[in-house]
């Protein structure tokens, strides 16, 4: 096209505006464009196969995502906040949502019983633990498609990876451990026996692993810098997962869900001081937590009383009850 003929589109473009006027075409431009999400929680229904999303700041739901699978189990986001990656047990695949749309976008089969879902440090990955074939798949979060799996211990569980992302670390509720993977060479270097049906694991801030186990009372941690056990401590029956976060100026605090006591009970987190700072009531079946950005407010599912509670971490009270979908077992929250 000649530049004559790009300047008549142009021109004839402006005038098809002229109650605008072309000054005001960035304007028309930028009303288009999609306003940034606030943050947002998000919860996954384990017997209602869906996601409820929750404002973030007036604790209201604002819409609940169907995954098109089966027992919705686990949640991962991205760090944009964009996309976010649900297991589901009984379909063996991994949803993919998009948290703009609030759609499920992609449905990927990962494995017999796919569990527990956790991003690499760089949001390449996604690796999927699937308890059915005792290995973990690794999944390409921008293709969705499976490059490979590896073989993990005996009902994988629980996936985490070190802080510099060298090391990922799998419970295996069938082996009562937790096995030490290379991420470069995808080789178990260690084994750490740890308990009775190990379960969730989680990277505290000052990047030590911490575990729990489902089976038991207690709570385990492990140094990267050693691949050692470094602490246990007894919580109370069917403890379930760990969220990081502050009471006043005192933290962080490991705050741990205790499924058969319905409380969250927070413990230094010291791994040489381990000890109960406090003990907070919330609803029947405490089981998914997560701590927002500041570690002010703790969001926490139930899995039998079927809602999100927000726990204002400050007076240990509880501050706000959302209901949500059949079965919350797991929370996360945007930024």
């Amino acid at each position: 096209m000649t530049q004559t003929g790009t300047t008549s589109i142009i021109l004839s473009a402006c005038l098809g505006l002229t109650l605008a006027g072309c000054a005001d075409m960035p304007q028309i431009f930028q009303k288009q464009q999609v306003e940034p999400l606030g943050p947002r929680i998000y919860v996954a229904n384990e017997s209602s196969n869906s996601v409820s999303v929750i404002d973030g700041q007036k604790f209201e739901v604002i819409g609940t995502v169907d995954a098109r699978n089966h027992s919705t189990h686990d949640l991962a986001l991205t760090r944009d906040g964009k996309r976010l990656f649900a297991t589901n047990l009984a379909s063996g695949r991994l949803s993919v949502i998009d948290t703009e749309r609030m759609e499920t976008i992609a449905s990927i089969y990962t494995g017999n019983r796919c569990h527990v879902v956790t991003l690499t440090n760089d949001n390449r990955q996604a690796w999927v633990a699937n308890i059915g074939d005792d290995n973990i798949s690794i999944v390409d979060t921008s293709i969705y498609r499976i490059l490979g799996t590896i073989p993990a211990g005996k009902g994988p569980t629980g996936l985490t990876f070190s802080q510099d992302g060298r090391f990922a670390y799998v419970s295996n509720q069938g082996d009562k451990s937790v096995n030490v993977i290379d991420t470069t060479t995808h080789q178990i270097i260690k084994s750490i026996p740890v308990g009775a049906n190990p379960h969730f694991l989680v990277l505290s801030p000052d990047g030590k692993i911490w575990g729990t186990n489902s089976g038991g009372t207690d709570i385990y941690v492990i140094d990267p810098a050693t691949q050692e056990k470094v602490g246990t401590f007894e919580v109370g029956p069917q403890p379930q997962q760990i969220a990081f976060a502050y009471k006043g100026m005192q933290g962080p605090n490991a705050y741990v869900t205790v499924g058969g006591a319905n409380k969250v009970i927070a413990v230094s987190a010291d791994p040489k001081n381990l000890r109960v700072v406090d003990q907070i009531d919330v609803g029947e079946g405490p089981n998914g937590i997560w701590a927002n950005p500041e570690g002010t407010r703790l969001f926490v599912g139930h899995q039998i009383s079927n809602d999100l509670r927000v726990v204002d971490t400050g007076s240990s009270k509880v501050i706000a009850t959302v209901p949500v979908g059949r079965k919350p077992v797991r929370v996360v929250v945007s930024r």
